[in-house]
């Protein structure tokens, strides 16, 4: 055997040896990765098992028709009522103030990180914006409880120490950063062809923006604010810190009331009973927060896919 074929021998060898090390690790990635997405299903799965089954008992005493439509909520009353109408009226006041200041500010924002910002700026905002996000909930909760409320009662007369107004106007906040990031993405994907084809018929970049690049990017900003809201709906520390936590059925924002989130963590901390009825409240208004999540969330999810524009 020549030294020539010895060392194509061994070559040969070396490569299979090595081929054989990257099949053996690709499948052991492989089986990591699988692993973690069905330990994810199987968590999510315990959770549904969990809320739906500790909340059985619940439903089964109290009609459900009640549960929607009765206007109290005071489970641990000696008189009880078990109406989640005040706390979902409090959920949806706070989500809804939260959504008046993201969507015009996200809007803003993606279209003049997307269209208008200079490589440089874009690359310092982004990075700030999405800091927000990294903010603890307890500190945006204190600081609207300590800071935004005594200012906000010099300028807006009857506002209560604990209210809906602030805690919505600072969520509104903490859901900016998720708006701007997912809206810009998508405004970005829109192809550079039709911000030429817009410019070439004699558009403005102001008119590009918001007659080309926004409806193209339809989907994806659509998705953005849905999700903002599903995020806004499931908050805890801001309006557990600054909402009050009084189930309390009011057209005022001016007011305190508790969210559903806020009614969790009160009973929570509380000694209530293992299985008594107000203990099932938990799950019964954990189960109700659970379906508004993910109704937005799949229905961001279709609404991406239904009006995606494919480039």
């Amino acid at each position: 055997m020549t030294p020539e074929t010895q060392i194509s021998e061994y070559q040969a060898l070396r490569n299979s040896a090595f081929l054989r090390r990257g099949r053996i690790l690709a499948g052991i990635m492989q089986a990591a990765l699988f692993s973690c997405a069905a330990l994810s299903v199987l968590i999510t799965g315990a959770i549904i098992w969990v809320l739906v089954t500790e909340s059985l008992p619940f439903f089964q005493q109290v009609p459900f028709w009640d549960f929607l439509t009765d206007t109290e909520w005071t489970p641990v009353f000696t008189e009880a009522h078990y109406g989640i109408l005040p706390l979902l009226t409090a959920t949806f006041w706070a989500a809804g103030i939260a959504m008046a200041v993201a969507t015009p500010l996200g809007l803003i924002l993606s279209v003049y990180l997307s269209e208008f910002a200079k490589p440089s700026v874009r690359e310092a905002l982004k990075p700030i914006l999405e800091m927000l996000a990294a903010v603890p909930t307890v500190v945006f909760g204190y600081f609207a409880l300590l800071f935004l409320t005594p200012l906000a009662k010099q300028f807006i007369p009857g506002l209560s120490g604990f209210n809906l107004l602030v805690p919505g106007f600072v969520m509104g906040m903490m859901i900016l950063p998720y708006v701007v990031s997912i809206s810009e993405d998508a405004m970005r994907a829109v192809p550079m062809s039709l911000r030429e084809g817009a410019f070439a018929i004699g558009m403005s970049r102001v008119q590009m923006a918001f007659q080309v690049v926004i409806p193209g990017a339809f989907s994806g900003v659509t998705a953005a604010y849905l999700l903002g809201f599903s995020r806004a709906v499931g908050e805890t520390m801001v309006v557990a810190i600054a909402a009050g936590q009084n189930p309390n059925l009011t057209g005022d924002p001016r007011e305190g009331a508790a969210t559903i989130t806020a009614y969790i963590v009160q009973m929570s901390l509380g000694d209530l009973p293992h299985g008594s009825l107000a203990y099932s409240t938990i799950f019964a208004a954990g189960l109700v927060l659970f379906v508004i999540t993910l109704f937005f969330n799949l229905t961001g999810f279709f609404l991406r896919r239904k009006f995606r524009e494919a480039y």
